[in-house]
């Protein structure tokens, strides 16, 4: 059994990295909080703008055909596609990156032709490890989402579809269901489903409108726009679920320490009572043994 110094030295050792688990929750609990506020605030931009596309598909069908544009020309086996991967920058956060790393890998390894856009270092440096080719030139951190880095995202993604150098686009990211749940998914941007932008329709109103210069150049305008939407809302929401995870990772990092701390508060009591128990034997056994030496 160590003794009581080396018991000491552990529980102070354990207290040391307590600090640090709870500095990080506390960390990660404020930058969710405030990555929650962003993603409220911008959403009804977003859904406005899915609801403007779904009225103008529903006051003309024909228009914006190149972005529902499903290639059945092509075979399976030949598309292009490309996935938008969204890690964090930083580990210490339970499986939240493995998770999305591991549907990535699986669809960027299933065909040679695919393209991978790796959003986060964490990503970055698995898929360089693995020797999977990345778009080096898509170098963004996970850290403080925002709306401009969303838009150049989004741009960028479109333009390669509209020049047909990907024929489907997706992201692959993680949803936060709730404060406990969040799950790792992938979904596509491009080609876009017009029975999903249907759904969205509102007030049937346009018939009223004017678009300038015409309605196909409006639509093409909006479009990036809604793919923006889409891609912030996925950069916060893993940005979210990232803090999420990693309190709760700290959380059981906390209360683990605080177990081992009891264990070792009882293991210390053992070793100090056995130490003062010898000390008294010793102080016993020698005053007897200078009893007998002066009788």
């Amino acid at each position: 059994m160590a003794n009581a110094r080396e018991i000491q030295a552990r529980m102070k050792s354990i207290k040391d990295t307590m600090k640090i688990t709870s500095a990080m929750y506390m960390i990660s609990s404020s930058k969710l909080q405030k990555a929650r506020k962003d993603l409220k605030n911008t959403e009804p931009y977003f859904y406005a703008n899915q609801e403007m596309i779904a009225n103008i598909l529903d006051f003309s069908p024909e228009t914006g055909n190149e972005f529902f544009d499903m290639r059945p020309e092509i075979p399976d086996n030949e598309r292009k596609r490309g996935y938008i991967v969204v890690t964090a920058d930083k580990g210490m956060a339970g499986a939240y990156n493995h998770n999305v790393i591991k549907i990535a890998e699986k669809e960027a390894l299933s065909c040679s032709s695919n393209m991978l856009f790796v959003v986060g270092q964490v990503g970055r440096r698995y898929f360089e490890k693995k020797n999977i080719p990345i778009d080096i030139n898509f170098k963004y951190t996970a850290q403080n989402p925002n709306m401009n880095r969303a838009r150049i995202i989004s741009e960028k993604v479109v333009e390669f579809f509209k020049e047909r150098k990907l024929d489907e686009v997706y992201i692959v990211y993680t949803r936060m269901v709730n404060s406990i749940t969040f799950n790792a998914e992938m979904t596509r941007l491009l080609p876009l489903r017009k029975s999903r932008l249907e759904d969205a329709a509102g007030d049937k109103n346009y018939n009223h409108c004017v678009f300038t210069p015409d309605i196909d150049t409006v639509f093409e305008h909006i479009v990036p726009n809604y793919v923006a939407g889409f891609v912030y809302g996925a950069l916060v929401e893993s940005y979210c679920s990232e803090h999420n995870s990693r309190m709760m990772a700290m959380q059981t990092a906390t209360d683990a320490a605080k177990d081992m701390l009891k264990n070792l508060e009882v293991e210390y009591n053992r070793a100090r009572q056995a130490a003062i128990t010898q000390e008294i034997t010793e102080v016993i056994a020698g005053a007897k043994a200078q009893k007998n030496k002066t009788g």
